[in-house]
């Protein structure tokens, strides 16, 4: 749909060895950007991955460890990509828990890499957009960065502060040729997704077409999961010249939760 209209952008994906993040990466490569994958390994199979990429689309890839809970290696991330004309801050951890039961350094972490990591990153990037003349940060939020569920304060907080962040660099940018949008999936079926439903089967003695449309899409109006392309296709969408005035604002895909 957008055939390499990317070329000579660089994107920096963070969380992106593997699910969402992965696959926004697949995509913008797919339009022509170079791209810089992340995650706070640093495995031969990381590199592997990023060489595998760059032949696959044509584009350079390369993979650079981060771990982005620690903010000086959040702003190191980008600083070391050199260029950033598109930042996707994808990077996130759930635990779920009674408030009252909610261990301290889960909420931290939670925070740090859902929520401070994008402070950091758009921090550094911002002044590299504005040297040359073009950006998008394009944060993802979550169902929940727009509405609630019991037991998860830290993922919910995180991504509600994630959607406000969003706001505020768009208002800060919005005389300039920058962007910036947040995506708020629903559920989404990616590798981590997928491990679920044979416990979620046990646990509930359901097969799996019930565990998915009964227990894990039960909020999910459509039935379906979202895919990872569809995030990918719905990020190239906020880099195309069809979005230079979409800013500060989120796009749900989330097959009708939020419109409950």
């Amino acid at each position: 749909m957008f055939e390499k209209f990317l070329g000579g952008k660089t994107a920096v994906v963070t969380g992106s060895n593997s699910g969402i993040g992965l696959g926004i990466a697949h995509e913008l490569a797919r339009a022509g950007a170079d791209i810089v994958l992340n995650s706070f390994t640093d495995a031969p199979e990381d590199h592997a991955l990023a060489e595998s990429m760059a032949r696959q689309h044509g584009v350079n890839v390369r993979y650079i460890q981060a771990d982005m809970s620690k903010g000086s290696d959040c702003r190191a991330l980008i600083e070391q990509a050199g260029a950033c004309d598109i930042l996707v801050n994808n990077a996130g951890i759930q635990h779920v828990a009674p408030i009252p039961d909610f261990p301290v350094e889960k909420w931290d972490a939670i925070i740090a890499i859902n929520l401070t990591s994008a402070f950091h990153t758009t921090a550094v990037a911002l002044p590299m957009m504005r040297k040359s003349g073009w950006g998008r940060v394009i944060n993802i939020a979550s169902a929940h960065g727009l509405t609630a569920s019991e037991y998860k304060s830290a993922y919910v907080a995180a991504k509600h502060g994630i959607v406000g962040l969003t706001k505020v660099t768009a208002l800060e940018t919005a005389k300039e040729p920058i962007t910036c949008n947040a995506i708020c999936p629903g559920y989404v079926l990616t590798p981590i997704v997928e491990k679920q439903i044979p416990d979620q089967m046990k646990t509930h003695g359901m097969n799996r077409e019930d565990v998915i449309a009964k227990v894990m899409l039960q909020r999910q109006p459509s039935g379906q999961f979202a895919t990872v392309e569809q995030m990918g296709g719905t990020a190239v969408f906020l880099c195309s010249p069809a979005a230079d005035q979409i800013t500060g604002t989120t796009i749900s895909v989330d097959g009708g939760w939020t419109a409950l």
